[in-house]
């Protein structure tokens, strides 16, 4: 069944609390990062944030009636730098590392969207847990099959949602039924590049599976068809495992690192956004900075599949633009609240200490500095895209304890990093659409 997204009529204001980023919290002086307005005023007109402040400054046009949130908390939209919508099913799938868990697990997933009734039925399901968890943006990779991302595409229209999206490229080291070859491949791409890219608020990604299942022959490609068309997005994973590592080592020799490998291919960039990055030297970490590419944090998966600590420390401080991925299937949760979470701890068994204004970075204007988006998303401010998540700190009976012992603003933004979950988003905005509208309880 088709899902019929709400359009609500514009211009529209929500008033209540708010809670933004001033300035990056990686370059800033502790409490100068994160914004708080307790009652603030938010305006949507054509999909846009027409105006947003105190309330008792920001003008409310006239005719229209504030709606008012109560205790509720307005965010900016959610962005997931780094997700794989073919992997919904195997998600929780235990007792492996990388590279065994995708032989086992991804793989044969994968495979199954060769039927496009598949592929129709996980995009839908997927568009919809994207809206219900808050994400209203997201980097998403389909399988070998071009139709996934149509499907994906399709599934989304009228929703809101910005979706960056493209099929896998894998040539070698893949099952039967799952590797395509490097003019082909590029051949798909390119067709879905011209169906999809610029079309309201999707693009389109150049997606390399990783270097392990691409020829030599497909990432030249690869790196002409990005090239070619400006505008679009260059995705891969990089340093993710140490066995990826040595598997990589092995197939380019010659090359100083994973990193140097994409480097002799022309496949570093603006736009150009790698998943994980855990396992990287100084030497990387500043010549991703040089080039302009980011790296996806992904907490939850590198946790669950034992793949090591990312330093998102060490990757501001070089100057690399980092996001939050959910990274799902290995990734255990499409809710970048517990994604939030998960950075945190991450950080504190590095020995680091992330603050709630770090981690709404990440998952905010961080991320949307990782995709280039940050002049469009990522923030709640006047003449940004209307990309709004209202949480209510109050949606289970343990979070309103918690978060009414909350001594300030960024406490309460870390209780709900570490305490909430998809219950407490009540509506989401996309584009200044409804995405999302918890229902209310019966009776």
């Amino acid at each position: 069944m088709r899902r019929v997204y709400m359009i609500t009529p514009e211009p529209f204001a929500l008033r209540g609390q708010a809670a933004f980023l001033r300035r990056d919290p990686f370059l800033a002086a502790p409490g100068e990062a994160l914004g708080w307005e307790s009652d603030a005023r938010l305006v949507v007109r054509h999909g846009r944030i027409e105006a947003f402040g105190p309330a008792a400054h920001t003008l409310l046009p006239a005719g229209v009636p504030d709606t008012p949130l109560g205790h509720r908390v307005m965010l900016p939209g959610l962005i997931d730098c780094h997700v794989h919508y073919p992997q919904l099913g195997v998600m929780g799938a235990m007792g492996h590392g990388l590279l065994p868990w995708l032989e086992r697990y991804t793989f044969p997933a994968e495979r199954e969207l060769a039927d496009p009734a598949v592929a129709h039925e996980l995009a839908r399901y997927f568009v919809a847990e994207l809206a219900r968890n808050g994400t209203t943006t997201a980097a998403v990779y389909g399988s070998v099959h071009a139709h996934s991302v149509d499907a994906l595409f399709e599934a989304a229209q009228g929703s809101g949602l910005q979706l960056i999206a493209g099929k896998s490229l894998m040539d070698r080291n893949a099952p039967p039924g799952l590797t395509d070859d490097a003019r082909g491949g590029c051949a798909d791409t390119e067709a879905l590049i011209g169906r999809w890219h610029g079309r309201g608020r999707f693009g389109c990604a150049v997606t390399v599976r990783f270097l392990g299942t691409s020829s030599p022959a497909q990432l030249e490609a690869a790196a002409d068809l990005w090239r070619r068309h400006p505008g679009t997005w260059l995705q891969s994973h990089l340093a993710e495992d140490q066995d990826e590592l040595a598997l990589i080592a092995r197939l380019f020799p010659g090359t100083r690192d994973y990193t140097d490998a994409f480097d002799r291919f022309g496949l570093l960039g603006p736009r150009a956004l790698f998943g994980h990055g855990i396992h990287l030297s100084d030497r990387e970490r500043a010549r991703l900075a040089g080039s302009g590419s980011a790296l996806a944090h992904c907490p939850t998966s590198n946790l669950f599949l034992g793949s090591g600590l990312f330093d998102a420390v060490a990757a501001r401080a070089a100057g690399v633009p980092v996001g939050l991925g959910s990274d799902v299937g290995a990734g255990t949760t499409l809710s970048l609240l517990s994604t939030m979470g998960a950075a945190y701890q991450v950080a504190r068994l590095r020995g680091a200490t992330l603050t709630p204004a770090h981690l709404l970075w990440l998952a905010t204007a961080g991320a949307a500095q990782a995709l280039d988006l940050g002049g469009r998303t990522g923030n709640l401010a006047a003449g940004l895209d209307a990309d709004v998540a209202v949480l209510d700190p109050r949606a289970t009976p343990l979070l309103a304890l918690r978060s009414a012992r909350a001594r300030d603003a960024s406490e309460l933004l870390g209780v709900l990093m570490i305490c909430a979950d998809d219950r407490s988003v009540q509506q989401v905005f996309a584009g200044g659409r409804v995405a999302w509208q918890r229902p209310d309880p019966p009776g």
